[in-house]
């Protein structure tokens, strides 16, 4: 790790400020990176293997980085442990999906979460879709398919971080026993049949057709002759439907 003092320190983030060197910006990585080893090692009992959480967690120093202003009367750690540890805490939040979702879409709503943060800094209000799309270079209807995937998350996690007001950070997972992985998805099978069971066989099967088969809204549209708004309208209530249904039944 670099050791420097902290006027050179404060010398460097302006420098990169004023010219975006992407080699000044590596060499602040490496300066730091022992603070995202230190705060990834928090979460390592999550199932979660440590090079991965610091691999997530470095992306939440880079954009500490980006967003510091050397101008501030804050040091540079203390402004950035929120941003790395908010960023470890959207991974695990991302990772735990109530119905089955497609992976690129799964990656590509991780990446519009992202995008929403950097582009609401930048444009000091929400981005609009078509932002978004330009941003990340996809099409307006792949990102509003990666914003209905949120309606298929699990809210309800045992990895859920209940850290308290001290440095010590815990979930209730790191508290209970092993599970045997065949009785619990026999369990959540249960669940779901019982809260597919109200639906109609067009709403069954447009579920099918986007989470089993991983078709698009318009091919969607295509194969059961309605419109794609139609499938949207119809995906965003039928999924609120099943996920209020698996809630009430885990309570």
């Amino acid at each position: 790790m670099l050791s420097l003092d902290r006027q050179e320190t404060a010398r460097l983030f302006a420098r990169y400020a004023e010219t975006g060197d992407p080699e000044i910006r590596d060499q602040l990585i490496t300066m730091y990176l022992n603070l995202v080893k230190y705060l990834a090692y928090r979460f390592r009992n999550r199932g979660e293997p440590l090079e991965d959480l610091i691999q997530v967690g470095t992306v939440g120093l880079i954009k500490a980085i980006d967003r510091f202003d050397v101008n501030r009367a804050v040091e540079f750690t203390t402004y950035a442990t929120p941003t790395i540890v908010g960023e470890l805490k959207r991974y695990f939040r991302d990772k735990g999906w109530a119905i089955k979702v497609p992976r690129r879409l799964q990656e590509l709503n991780m990446q519009v979460n992202q995008a929403t943060d950097v582009l609401s800094q930048k444009l000091h209000r929400s981005p609009t879709v078509t932002e978004l799309a330009q941003h990340l270079g996809v099409t307006s209807e792949e990102i509003l398919e990666a914003l209905e995937t949120s309606e298929a998350y699990n809210f309800v996690s045992l990895d859920r971080d209940r850290s308290s007001d001290s440095d010590d950070s815990f979930s209730l997972l790191e508290y209970i026993g092993r599970d045997d992985k065949l009785l619990a998805n026999v369990e959540d099978r249960t669940s779901l049949a019982a809260a597919l069971a109200p639906l109609s066989p067009q709403e069954q099967r447009i579920l099918y057709l986007r989470f089993f088969r991983g078709l698009t809204q318009t091919e969607i549209a295509s194969e059961l002759g309605i419109s794609q708004m139609q499938v949207s309208r119809l995906l965003r209530r039928t999924l609120d439907v099943v996920r209020r249904k698996m809630t009430v039944e885990k309570e």
